[in-house]
């Protein structure tokens, strides 16, 4: 595994480079034939409609395969059902690339209470029901009953999620590494582009794809391990405690060790001393963590602590008789690379074959420019950091002012209002640890908690000069910033909030405390609610300095893992005082590999060494509590109301119901509202509004 990596536009381009560029992507043996081709080199399967803009994975992979020389096809939401579905484009001469879209296909599918969705933003006219359940496992299940013998390369959120053994929050149960369910031959994870094209490089070059095993950010599964590497047992590592009696799975892999000839070190002086590029680290086994959340919990932290590209190593986990091999995460992409990446020739639109259907996800980001990835942030509850990593990756000012030019000129229906500049945040654009070596050796999970690292540049100077090059190009009216703001790294530079006060917002701006007590804080690794309170005071400030009303509009999480109701109580008190009403209440979904899913699972905090004694989590599990967290959130809404007296009398607090101010909830109820018997008429739907300040016009619009 090479620590410097080649660029990846330097690689000798394959032969089938001659047939040019395509003006989409094909989708049928017809488009290939005026393509020229009797052949796809490669071919994705994607859960979304496949949208050729560099917001969606699909188009972003194609065309950079594409810019390789690589003959690239695209079947977008098969028919499952019917193996037929994906033999369209035939059989690729290279491998198939199996992704579930942008999104997890059970979180596109399910809301966190596991109730089926009734929309997909990511499908045409918003239609439900197009993908299947974890649609990387059973589109590669239909690739090989296509086609036996073609390699299958597993990519994207939902098999980058799932490379290990995870908790299945929709099954309550701790399920296998994708890549053994899938039957798949490699799985790529991360933004898989590094190693995608060394991949398919290699592949094309003669090797067998089940045979390359050293590509940084990918996993393959193995029947044993050869080469002179020394295991270590993660539990010597970060000792997890005593583990349950009846469970001894390190006889099971000392065993396993002598067979195939590879050394276990004890905790001695020599294991300390052996080279980390040469290490692995065996986690505990899937039958070990399937029955053993303690050890479910250990084995989530040290894959977290196991994830910067500076010091990572090889992680190793046994399932059955396979070992699945996880080696370090890709090394991130230049500038260079990055701006390569976005400036390939997207035609920006939905496939022709779409006619005029609308596509949502679409719609949302057909005006927005992405400009850096990545997230240092490392809250417990997102995927943002698992996925694409914390160090931040950035387009040059250059490049990002092209895509905006390209926008305005080329992009039908464009009114001059750029909807968003950003990407996994805001304002993390050139942002980066002060010292290269200390971010290569750095294990922390978080570089803005419990805050803001010394070792971190804050400065926003460069994001400044790119939003006032940009909103000063002609034709640009308005540059807005759609991505969520880290105001906590924000009010280290007032210069920003000023300009992002200024000039970005359309009146409102939606932030995410996510919550105000320490309890779920803490275990989100959140700032407290004082940083909201100085970015606060920052914001209107500067909005009042250019005669500007504007608002800041919270986003709080219900149900998060160390959330309890006297927790939900005060955020609802508190919304109340300073007169906000929520619309779209978010609850805490257990997303895989996720921290806070550890939490959720084994009721035990990976944040510090986990043990079977060590500090326990507060889970507020069971949909009856979770929909009363819900409800504190939206204490406004009369159909929330009986199941809130009930849990205010409970907790002692019946104080709060009545009809003055100071009361949360009244203590009458609406005709026609809150709970009715099982078989009676359903409750007449209370409109609500979005997220608003009391006292506004109902509905406004947000940035």
């Amino acid at each position: 595994m090479r620590a410097t990596p080649s660029n990846i536009f330097q690689y000798k381009k394959y032969w089938a480079s001659r047939f040019g560029t395509a003006q989409f992507l094909p989708m049928s043996r017809e488009e290939m034939v005026n393509l020229g081709w009797d052949q796809c080199d490669i071919i994705i399967v994607t859960g979304d409609a496949y949208v050729d803009h560099p917001s969606f994975g699909m188009a972003i992979i194609g065309r950079l395969l594409e810019s390789q020389g690589f003959r690239v096809g695209i079947i977008a939401q098969p028919d499952w059902n019917d193996v037929e579905a994906f033999k369209v484009l035939g059989e690729p001469k290279l491998f198939f690339g199996i992704t579930a879209g942008n999104m997890d296909s059970m979180v596109n599918r399910y809301t966190s209470d596991k109730k089926i969705r009734t929309d997909d933003a990511y499908t045409p006219d918003a239609e439900a029901g197009k993908r299947p359940d974890r649609s990387v496992i059973v589109y590669s299940q239909r690739v090989r009953q296509a086609y036996k013998s073609s390699p299958i390369v597993l990519g994207g959120i939902e098999a980058s999620l799932r490379r290990i053994a995870h908790f299945d929050y929709w099954s309550e149960k701790v399920r296998r590494s994708v890549l053994l369910d899938a039957k798949a031959d490699i799985l790529l994870f991360g933004n898989a582009e590094r190693a995608l094209v060394e991949l398919a490089h290699r592949i094309a070059s003669g090797e067998k794809c089940r045979d390359i095993t050293d590509i940084r950010g990918t996993a393959v599964s193995l029947k044993q391990i050869s080469g002179d590497w020394v295991i270590q047992d993660s539990t010597l590592i970060d000792t997890p405690g005593e583990i349950h009696k009846p469970v001894d799975p390190y006889a099971v892999i000392e065993k396993k060790s002598q067979a195939s000839e590879i050394k276990t070190y004890e905790p001695t002086e020599q294991k300390i001393r052996s080279p980390r590029d040469k290490t692995v680290i065996r986690l505990p086994d899937y039958e070990v963590v399937e029955h053993d959340p303690v050890m479910y919990a250990h084995t989530s932290r040290v894959l977290h602590l196991e994830s910067n590209p500076g010091n990572a190593r090889v992680l190793l986990q046994r399932h059955g008789d396979r070992e699945i091999w996880i080696n370090p995460p890709a090394i991130p992409l230049s500038t260079e690379e990055m701006d390569g990446i976005y400036e390939l020739p997207y035609a920006r639109k939905p496939h022709p074959i779409y006619g005029n259907k609308k596509i949502p996800a679409f719609d949302m980001i057909r005006f927005s420019v992405t400009i850096q990835r990545g997230c240092f942030g490392g809250c417990t509850f997102c995927s943002i950091t698992e996925h694409e990593g914390r160090i931040i990756q950035n387009r040059s000012e250059d490049s990002v002012t092209r895509e905006v030019e390209l926008i305005r000129d080329k992009t039908d229906d464009f009114t001059g209002v750029i909807s968003d500049l950003g990407g996994p945040t805001a304002n993390m654009y050139r942002l980066a640890c002060k010292s290269p070596k200390i971010e290569s050796s750095c294990r922390k999970l978080s570089c803005v908690y419990p805050g803001v690292c010394k070792n971190l540049n804050t400065n926003h100077a460069p994001l400044i000069a790119l939003y006032q090059r940009i909103r000063n190009l002609p034709g640009i009216k308005k540059v807005l910033i759609g991505s969520g703001v880290r105001y906590d790294l924000a009010i280290e530079s007032p210069e920003y909030v000023r300009e992002l006060a200024q000039h970005h917002v359309g009146g409102y701006l939606k932030i995410a405390p996510e919550a105000i007590g320490e309890g779920p804080l803490s275990k989100m690794m959140k700032p407290g609610v004082g940083t909201y309170y100085r970015f606060k005071e920052l914001f209107d400030r500067y909005s009042k300095q250019v005669g500007k009303e504007q608002y800041l509009i919270p986003y709080f999480i219900a149900a998060h893992p160390g959330t309890s109701d006297q927790d939900m109580l005060e955020l609802a008190l508190w919304l109340k005082k300073n007169g906000f009403r929520a619309d779209q209440v978010q609850a805490f979904l257990p997303s895989p590999m996720a921290l806070a899913t550890a939490m959720y699972h084994s009721e035990k905090n990976p944040l510090r060494k986990v043990t079977q004694d060590s500090e326990p989590v507060l889970i507020p599990k069971g949909l009856r509590r979770r929909r009363l967290h819900k409800a504190f959130l939206r204490y406004h809404d009369p159909e929330n109301w009986p199941m809130l007296r009930d849990a205010l009398k409970k907790m002692g607090r019946a104080d709060l119901i009545g009809p003055g101010k100071k009361h949360l909830i009244p203590n009458f109820q609406p005709k026609g509202t809150g709970f009715r018997p099982e078989g009676s008429r359903k409750p007449t739907k209370y409109k609500s509004f979005r997220t608003t300040h009391t006292g506004l016009p109902p509905g406004p619009k947000s940035n």
